[in-house]
């Protein structure tokens, strides 16, 4: 402000006047000291913006770290956010996560930089922030946030039910974290339709791939050099599943001829796989969109449901197909 004023030749309290919308100001000093915040870009910091008004006008959008999945949901808040008035920042950690990174963040940032918080993948649904709070597919399923998630029980009905409908009877699950709620929901989905079709679910072939690469490579290597292998893999998210593409290609498998795999999530990756991997898609950037939109209505004290669930749907590509006789 002591910039400002200095080049427009009025005093700080002027510029106060202006840059805070108050009476007072003649109209040519008015559009002088605007001329002058134009040309030497003066932002009022948003600490101070908080601590005049108790609001800043900005929605933070916290993950753990940015990976295919938060970042499709960040495509969507950004798109959604122009709409509000509200500016959106973007916070993470940097991987650092663990139990409770959730709690960490938000008291760095509430109260001071943000008005209100989206949360990718909480561990601890019960943070109590001081803002309003919304929660994206938190690791215990909907509790005490309002929550957004999409129908992952009902995708992986939808996967499974795809390999039998192909004629898979030797079907694998890679699952998911065991410490996610939508992780066992997907499980839950893939024991009912194999069920409700009458194939009995070989124990030997559900393992834990925890959503990585990393973690995915040795179960899915385990899975893949069985003496009697499965003929198709259902993976709970499209990460691991490229990973098991990947692995079969270097055991000599072809996908789909020798080897089906289906995915989970359809981020951006899943299509540029080789062969381009079949997947149930959740309604990511949508999802994104909404819990920004149940935040301002949070905020603005709108009567909304406080828990909102997307359906799924197949994508079907080319690394799926009926099993060779063997």
């Amino acid at each position: 402000m002591a910039d400002v004023a200095r080049t427009a030749g009025v005093s700080v309290a002027t510029v106060s006047k202006v840059v805070n919308g108050r009476y007072g100001v003649a109209a040519s000093t008015l559009s002088r000291v605007q001329e002058v915040i134009d040309e030497l870009g003066y932002e009022a910091s948003l600490g101070a913006r908080s601590l005049r008004s108790h609001r800043t006008n900005v929605l933070g959008i916290l993950v753990a770290e940015f990976e295919p999945y938060s970042t499709e949901l960040l495509k969507g808040a950004s798109a959604a956010v122009g709409a509000t008035g509200y500016e959106l920042l973007a916070y993470s950690g940097g991987g650092t996560g663990g139990v409770g990174w959730e709690r960490r963040y938000l008291s760095r940032l509430s109260g001071t930089l943000i008005d209100g918080a989206v949360i990718v993948t909480p561990t601890v649904v019960e943070a109590h922030a001081g803002v309003p709070v919304v929660a994206v597919d938190p690791h215990t399923g909907p509790s005490g946030l309002p929550t957004v998630d999409a129908d992952s029980f009902a995708g992986a009905v939808q996967a499974t039910e795809h390999l039998l409908g192909l004629g898979h009877r030797r079907i694998a699950f890679l699952g998911g974290r065991p410490d996610l709620e939508s992780a066992r929901l997907r499980e839950d989905g893939f024991r009912h339709a194999m069920a409700a079709a009458g194939v009995p679910v070989d124990e030997d072939l559900v393992r834990v791939g925890g959503y990585r690469s990393e973690t995915a490579d040795q179960p899915t290597h385990a899975l893949l050099a069985r003496d009697e292998p499965p003929t198709a893999v259902f993976a709970a998210n499209d990460l691991s599943a490229i990973h098991v593409v990947e692995v079969a290609r270097s055991l000599g498998l072809r996908v789909p001829d020798d080897l089906s795999v289906i995915g989970f999530d359809n981020v951006p990756e899943s299509a540029l796989v080789t062969p381009p991997l079949t997947t149930i898609a959740q309604p990511l950037q949508q999802m994104g969109a909404e819990a920004l939109r149940l935040l301002v209505d949070l905020i603005d004290g709108k009567e909304r449901p406080v828990h909102v669930r997307l359906p799924t749907e197949l994508v079907e590509r080319s690394s799926t197909a009926p099993p060779r006789p063997r």
